[in-house]
């Protein structure tokens, strides 16, 4: 259980954790002030970043990237072995972190094996590696908009790619933040962290390579755990968090599948839900407490279901919390693909129980846990205040700066004397508390609206 190892999973992190980051701080900050004249700070963080890596098998590509970078010489091949080796710390951190949480959890998890994956266009990608290499050399401290708008020819042709469209909205998230940010010299304060991870994920998958692997078929019984929302001005997503159980028998596994919507920033709320229609199974079940029979369902190697739900059928009733405390410690969990290796992707589902609460920290075993209750999302029943009065919990932990911390998706408590059970996925077909939707018919269906007003101005 995970209280018996609580105290060794918050304790000291793992050696050489701090060290990389700073090492990785130092290349951000190298990379906010461009690669067209390297002074001797950016040159020496350029230096130690090579020199962390030397007995490694990127070694020799590192020291000679670091040097002609540092000498004014900006190819693609010398950012590419930076942004290699950037990735490849953070892998490492991500890889001691994950390892000490599967420890405390008692939690098998599968290798990654190597895989072949579908041939890309190298023209099409070489677009894509010009802007960011003009990006490096400019420096985010130079960024205009000028700048920003030569990356719309680069997105177009990568939209053009059905197997590169996920690399089309990375790069159109990056140049939106950017062009939000514009001119970037007058901000105080940079994402350059952030900035940094997109820049180096974007010039990785630019490459040609293989990234993710080929997805299998699976057929079997999905059983839910929770569902995780994330909501944004112009998208919503949610990933659904689950253990399968695969037909013949094989043992079950940790796997996750998302679905998501586009948005305007006025569709907030349990409005959101109604963004799903096009996944009426799967949002049954997160409301129905249901299981669900999957048949050839696409599953990634890093343990994503590419949700379809025309291969997909409620089954019978399955309480989370009972799947929870009976398969969860049993299940294996997926290995975590190259460019996911990252501190800040790491979100792990786990059962938690007896434990008490103070503020936005949990107490479990006389060890101390935040609560990421900014991660609760609003178009769920789930509260601070529900989470206050709970005693059970099914989280996902999470490291994020420089922590552990438990992100509540359902939870057991005792109101009035009375147990409740309160998930984020509850209100999936629509809210269940009175007063949540009296105020929502008061309000109307803004969906409705905007899909009716789309409507009238294309038949125009």
């Amino acid at each position: 259980m995970l209280d018996v190892q609580l105290g060794e999973l918050l304790g000291d992190g793992p050696p050489g954790v701090g060290e990389a980051l700073d090492l990785v701080a130092g290349f951000d900050g190298a990379l906010t002030h461009g690669f067209a004249r390297v002074g001797e700070e950016a040159s020496g963080a350029l230096a130690a970043l090579a020199g962390a890596l030397a007995a490694s098998p990127l070694g020799d590509r590192m020291a000679e990237a670091a040097e002609k970078v540092a000498a004014g010489s900006v190819g693609d091949e010398h950012l590419a072995a930076l942004a290699g080796g950037r990735a490849a710390l953070l892998g490492a951190v991500h890889d001691a972190l994950l390892a000490r949480l599967d420890t405390a959890v008692g939690r098998p998890r599968a290798a990654w094996q190597a895989a072949e994956g579908p041939s890309r266009s190298d023209n099409v990608l070489a677009g894509c590696r010009g802007w960011l290499r003009e990006l490096a050399i400019t420096g985010w401290h130079g960024v205009d908009h000028d700048l920003v708008t030569s990356s719309d020819q680069a997105i177009e042709a990568l939209l053009g790619e059905p197997e590169l469209r996920g690399l089309a909205v990375l790069l159109d998230g990056l140049a939106a933040e950017l062009r939000a940010s514009c001119p970037v010299a007058t901000m105080d304060l940079l994402p350059a962290r952030r900035w940094g991870d997109l820049w180096t994920r974007a010039l990785l998958l630019s490459q040609k390579g293989t990234w993710h692997g080929a997805a299998e078929p699976v057929s079997g019984r999905l059983l839910i755990l929770g569902a995780d929302v994330h909501e944004h001005a112009t998208v919503v997503r949610v990933q659904v968090h689950g253990i399968l159980e695969p037909a013949g028998g094989a043992p079950s596994r940790l796997v996750r599948t998302s679905v998501a919507a586009a948005k305007v920033d006025t569709i907030s709320g349990p409005s959101v839900w109604r963004l799903m229609g096009a996944y009426p199974v799967l949002m049954g079940a997160l409301a129905g407490h249901l299981s669900l029979d999957i048949s050839d369902m696409p599953l990634l190697p890093g343990g994503d279901l590419v949700w379809h739900d025309d291969r997909a059928s409620a089954g019978e009733e399955a309480d989370p919390f009972a799947t929870a405390r009976v398969q969860l410690a049993e299940a294996e969990a997926p290995p975590v693909p190259p460019l996911d290796r990252h501190p800040v992707r790491i979100a792990e589902p786990v059962l938690l129980e007896g434990y008490t609460i103070d503020g936005e920290t949990l107490g479990l075993g006389g060890h101390s846990l935040p609560l990421a209750l900014d991660r609760l999302p609003s178009c769920g029943p789930l509260t601070p205040q529900l989470v206050s009065a709970s005693t059970a919990c099914i989280g996902l932990m999470r490291w994020d700066g420089g922590r552990w911390l438990v992100q509540p998706l359902a939870v057991q408590a005792t109101v009035k004397k009375k147990p409740v059970a309160a998930h984020n996925g509850d209100w999936a077909t629509g809210p269940t508390d009175p007063k949540v939707v009296k105020a929502d018919a008061k309000a109307g269906d803004v969906v409705a609206v905007l899909r009716e007003r789309a409507g009238r101005l294309l038949r125009k």
